[in-house]
């Protein structure tokens, strides 16, 4: 007897993300259109998680609370599988979960993340080494396991979907992996639908069933992907947006060229708001703010002109201005293009002769870690070259 039941037809994923995006909507007020894509992907990529290699490590930030932090995370919850939030959960629990044998491997929400890895937080690198090991695959950390000497060496797998929310910044391994948000508070004329979890979880609970639904379908479509990067998005910004990226050409529709846009928006946006650390934030700096126009400079010019930047750190680094001994153990850490630590050297001016630092010797890091330069104006007074003439004091 032949089978006429018919045929389930393929989800359209493309309609599906827009619906996933429309919810959001409801609730949430991004900072630009490219964080909606963004959250809509990491939603979508929670449920696909064996396909990659690595999870990006979604991050809500803002500098102030009441930005909508917490609503984003809530939202995100109700769309992912397994979600666990982990506000106060030891690294121990947290290895535990992840490791567990029912193969339900949990979505990890963390609200209040400035807690843990904020300025008045403890210690707390088991956390921040959890966190790092599970954005790639196969990556276990390694545990002993039992009391006194009846101990063994046990592997507990961390790879697993994170998304975090708090106030301030995220320690750099852990922003590095990470698609940032920075949220802010909604303006007058910015409204959203109040979220009442009795009704709207529902809702959010029967999209996650069909991304689920979806992604077995798509899974081995999605396995063997390698998207193409946009120009420029390269290294960890990568393997951040690789797993984004395989899922947009997935569904197809204007989500490739949606995404593409969203990576390469939040990447420079990133680059450029963060520095990464404050070692390149001084590195760029320099070559932006303060070596303009000069080939060297006495460091005793270099401090005031670093201590004078508005929006900078140098002013106040734990209480002190940036002085000339710790500006030479900084530089000291990066190399001239001769391999040798960057390092003072005398600078002889109508004044006298001064320890100071030249343009050269940092040009090797300064095409190595910053990011690309301004863009100057060709009729600025500012040279757009360090020119050789001498420096006057």
């Amino acid at each position: 007897m032949t089978d006429t039941t018919p045929a389930t037809p393929p989800i359209d994923g493309a309609a599906l993300l827009d619906e996933v995006e429309a919810f959001h909507r409801r609730f949430n007020v991004f900072p630009q259109e490219a964080a909606y894509v963004a959250v809509v992907l990491w939603d979508a990529h929670a449920h696909l998680l064996d396909c990659f290699e690595s999870t990006p490590r979604l991050a809500f930030l803002s500098p102030e609370p009441g930005s909508g932090k917490s609503r984003a995370l809530e939202i995100v919850e109700t769309l992912v599988p397994n979600p666990m939030a982990a506000v106060d959960a030891s690294a121990a629990a947290l290895f535990r979960a992840v490791s567990g044998v029912d193969g339900q491997r949990p979505t990890i929400l963390f609200d209040e993340i400035d807690t843990i890895f904020g300025p008045k937080a403890g210690d707390n690198e088991q956390l921040r080494g959890f966190i790092n090991a599970g954005h790639r695959r196969n990556r276990p950390m390694f545990r002993c396991v039992g009391d006194g000497a009846n101990q063994t060496v046990q592997a507990f797998h961390s790879y697993t979907a994170v998304a975090v929310a708090g106030l301030g910044s995220l320690p750099d391994t852990i922003r590095d992996r990470s698609v940032l948000i920075r949220m802010r508070r909604r303006a007058r004329n910015e409204t959203v639908e109040p979220y009442r979890t009795r009704i709207h979880e529902k809702e959010g609970f029967a999209l996650r069933d069909r991304l689920a639904a979806w992604a077995e379908e798509v899974s081995e479509q999605i396995m063997g992907a390698w998207p193409d990067m946009p120009e420029g998005i390269t290294d960890r910004p990568a393997d951040v947006w690789e797993p984004l990226l395989a899922i947009a050409d997935a569904v197809g529709g204007q989500w490739p060229e949606r995404a593409r846009e969203a990576c390469v928006t939040l990447v420079t946006a990133a680059q450029n708001t963060d520095k990464h650390s404050i070692g390149i934030r001084l590195l760029t700096d320099l070559r932006d703010h303060v070596l303009i126009g000069v080939d060297k400079l006495p460091t005793i010019a270099i401090l005031d002109r670093l201590n004078a930047l508005e929006d900078a750190p140098w002013a106040d680094l734990d209480g002190k201005p940036l002085d000339n001994r710790r500006l030479a153990r900084m530089l000291a850490e990066y190399m001239t293009a001769d391999n040798t630590p960057v390092k003072s050297r005398n600078i002889r001016t109508a004044g006298g002769v001064f320890k100071g630092f030249h343009a050269e010797d940092l040009a090797d890091a300064w095409a190595r870690y910053c990011p690309p330069p301004p863009q100057r104006p060709a009729t600025s007074a500012t040279p757009l070259h360090p020119s050789s003439e001498p420096l006057n004091l």
